[in-house]
């Protein structure tokens, strides 16, 4: 809330955006660490502190002009492969949670840009996780390009045997 961040659809996690509010053109620096925002007709969700800073909190929202400024590569994530087999059908898993809103937020998040994002279930130790995943892939190759794709966005990825149970 109070850190100079945003939540944008498509530019990767680390993305540092120059934010200008049209109404009186007064700008300000954030990075993008988030998805969103969900709501029809809007580009961008602004932190508290980027929009006190340009003077968009009495409104709420209004137009801006953005303008890419780099990138912090620290928010790319390195791909890890967690299968042994060379024959799928592969998944790429990209989060777990205890929490299912949270599941649900990444799945449409990721749904914004890719195809068959799915949640599934799995207890262990008495505690139900919902994990994320992506596929199934037939080759192993495409699943790694995939997940090579998700971590230059800032999306930690592991590819792995795809469950063929569900």
């Amino acid at each position: 809330m109070y850190a100079m961040t945003c939540a944008h659809k498509e530019y990767p996690f680390g993305t540092r955006l120059k934010v200008t509010n049209a109404a009186n053109n007064k700008t300000s620096e954030c990075i993008v660490n988030d998805r969103g925002p969900f709501v029809g007709g809007r580009d961008i969700d602004l932190s508290y502190a980027v929009a006190k800073e340009i003077g968009l909190i009495g409104s709420g929202t209004g137009r801006v002009y953005l303008e890419v400024d780099g990138r912090d590569t620290s928010y790319v994530k390195k791909v890890t492969l967690q299968s042994s087999g060379k024959t799928g059908p592969f998944a790429i898993q990209v989060g777990a949670f205890t929490d299912s809103i949270n599941a649900v937020r990444l799945k449409v998040a990721l749904r914004l840009k890719y195809g068959n994002v799915y949640i599934l279930e799995a207890e262990l130790k008495g505690t139900t996780y919902y994990r994320v995943r992506i596929g199934n892939f037939d080759s192993l190759g495409s699943a790694v390009s995939t997940a090579e794709q998700l971590g230059q966005e800032g999306y930690p990825a592991v590819v792995m045997q795809a469950d063929t149970r569900i």
